[in-house]
């Protein structure tokens, strides 16, 4: 074997995908010292994009001062990639729930802070945007965002404010006019892995506004406050997010990057994919090593293992994935590119034991496919 990528997303609650690529790297290194082993740790848009695609492809990380959830002043940050022209940006350097923990609350918490950096960006020279939507504390549905990066939103009075959860329905005038100057020529994309719509019974606010602090009385005024920030965007600007796929994502950022910043939603592992010109680095690879904490039916929708076998399976690479548990019914796996599916679960316990050992196991199973993979083609 003379080359190998390592592409896994986290097992989350027990190992980063960064400590996964270095488990699986010091094992094939035993196995095989001469084989060059690229390692691009996979993130899903939330905490630690932004070192995962600096890891992948260096680069370099910017702080900047910004304005945090509540409009404090905080140290954001992002990556600039591919020599200058390509900003990857996470939403949860300037609004993650972990920043207001003991104090959530969506109605008043504010995306501004991401639209800071997402200007700063441009003003350095970026030609794309790289949006990672998760690990969110807001639903504001982006507006804040728009906010920090030059839109002007104006109440029935004409009073230009910043609209948060609990006043999105005051917007009455969107002025989109320095945002799409600054944008002029750029290309936008946000990483977005789930379909909820952006309000109703599956949308941003009764799906996830309880877990960033609402209540079901907040809930409703949430979610009505989104539905008629729609209504409004749909009149102002033409576009309409209402029923659209992740439009939901991140407290309704999903629909704000597309309605304020003319976003392209597209699912985190093709963009990973693309910035890191897979299709280029995998050409010449034996095989890629993948995983997650769990495959079954949910991940042949396009979740990390089965997009990388997609892409794989086209330039003729085959693709091993060490996951945690496998699902029932996989087998339409094998079809979509995936060569072969490990268990790192060696005993069988639960979660709370099998969790100090994750990393033990995960060793450990690598070490059996290496041994199998030594053994049937006579490797050196």
């Amino acid at each position: 074997m003379k080359k190998a990528i390592l592409m896994p997303d986290s097992f989350k609650g027990t190992m980063s995908s960064s400590e996964i690529c270095a488990i699986m790297r010091a094992r094939i290194l035993e196995y095989f010292p001469d084989c060059e082993v690229s390692s691009i740790p996979v993130a899903d848009g939330g905490e630690g994009t932004v070192d995962c695609f600096l890891e992948a492809m260096g680069g370099e990380r910017v702080t900047v001062a910004v304005k945090g959830p509540f409009m404090e002043d905080i140290e954001g940050f992002y990556a600039i990639v591919n020599n200058g022209q390509t900003a990857i940006i996470e939403m949860a350097a300037a609004a993650s729930l972990p920043m207001v923990a003991g104090r959530e609350d969506p109605r008043v918490t504010t995306t501004y802070g991401v639209g800071q950096l997402i200007r700063d960006a441009v003003n350095r020279g970026c030609k794309r945007l790289i949006i990672g939507l998760g690990g969110s504390c807001t639903n504001d549905m982006g507006a804040g965002a728009a906010a920090g990066a030059g839109v002007k939103f104006y109440n029935a009075q004409g009073k230009e404010f910043v609209p948060t959860g609990a006043t999105l329905a005051e917007i009455a005038k969107i002025d989109v006019t320095a945002v799409r100057e600054l944008l002029n020529g750029i290309e936008v994309v946000a990483m977005c892995d789930i379909d909820n719509p952006l309000y109703g019974p599956t949308g941003a606010a009764y799906v996830f506004a309880p877990q960033k602090g609402a209540d079901a009385d907040m809930v409703k005024l949430l979610d009505a406050n989104l539905a008629a920030a729609a209504q409004t965007v749909k009149a102002q600007l033409g576009v309409n997010v209402a029923d659209m796929p992740g439009a939901g994502a991140a407290g309704g950022m999903g629909a704000g990057m597309v309605a304020f910043f003319g976003a392209r939603l597209m699912p985190g592992i093709e963009t990973v994919l693309d910035t890191v010109e897979f299709e280029r680095i995998a050409a010449d690879a034996d095989v890629i090593f993948t995983g997650e904490g769990r495959i079954d039916s949910q991940s042949l929708r396009g979740k990390v293992v089965i997009g990388i076998a997609g892409r794989a399976k086209k330039v003729g690479v085959p693709v091993i994935a060490v996951v945690g548990d496998i699902g029932d019914n996989m087998e339409p796996a094998y079809e979509m590119g995936v060569s072969c599916i490990f268990s790192t679960n060696r005993v069988a316990v639960d979660f709370s034991k099998a969790k100090p050992r994750a990393k033990s196991d995960m060793s450990l199973t690598v070490d059996t496919v290496l041994r199998t993979l030594k053994l049937g083609a006579g490797m050196k």
